[in-house]
């Protein structure tokens, strides 16, 4: 028994000193690092080129590595884009819902929830995301609806939930924002298309832009 302890412990050591270790795949750190420079890479050449144009060779290029590693993460493009959706825009949803669920005043949710798109959004890589989705969404109707589902319909749930109590508390003086809560999301979208297509010619100010959009929306003072 003790020597095949020691035979074994040599073969290990054997095999330690060849690299046998590495034989067994990279650590998870070193997967995740792998898994997120994919996505970095994709949301680069989708944003260049569009879904349809975008090829994984190109994206496997762009990330350093072989196209097969891909297929290690993700099954296809679709399902490499879906999750960039979520890679990029889960923590902001997540934000956005933990606003929306707070008991604070209406204006207060509305002035954090336009630090967080400015902050969060406007102001990093995900707006890539959402330009996407616009300029895309109408031709890949899936990838529209993977979008709505885990992304708007969570965001509009949990605006419709906390105008309801708004409107209880006599924070909005009808039902007009319970019924369309798309109307919160429209200076989130002109800001992102602005940019897109304008802002060189005509850079926006965001967030005094969105500000003043939601003292009109909710009323003179209700936003701030």
């Amino acid at each position: 028994m003790a020597k095949a302890l020691v035979r074994a412990t040599r073969e290990a050591g054997a095999r330690r000193a060849r690299g046998g270790l590495a034989a067994r795949g990279p650590a998870p750190g070193a997967k995740a690092t792998r898994r997120d420079a994919i996505l970095a890479a994709a949301l680069d050449e989708f944003s260049a080129r569009g879904f349809a144009a975008a090829r994984l060779d190109d994206v496997a290029r762009r990330a350093g590595v072989a196209k097969g590693t891909i297929y290690l993460y993700f099954k296809d493009k679709e399902a490499l884009f879906q999750e960039l959706i979520l890679f990029q825009l889960n923590p902001v949803v997540g934000a956005f819902e933990a606003a929306l669920g707070s008991d604070l005043p209406l204006a207060t949710i509305v002035d954090r929830a336009v630090d967080i798109f400015v902050r969060e959004v406007y102001g990093t890589r995900r707006k890539l995301v959402m330009r996407l989705i616009i300029s895309e969404g109408s031709r890949f109707p899936a990838l529209a609806e993977f979008y709505y589902r885990e992304v708007l319909a969570r965001i509009l749930e949990a605006a419709r939930a906390r105008l309801r109590r708004a409107r209880e508390r006599g924070e909005i003086p009808d039902d007009t924002l319970i019924r369309f809560p798309q109307l919160l999301g429209a200076a989130s979208v002109l800001a992102i298309v602005w940019h897109g297509l304008f802002d060189r010619f005509e850079p926006l100010d965001v967030r005094p832009m969105m500000r003043a959009y939601f003292d009109r929306l909710l009323g003179p003072g209700r936003a701030t």
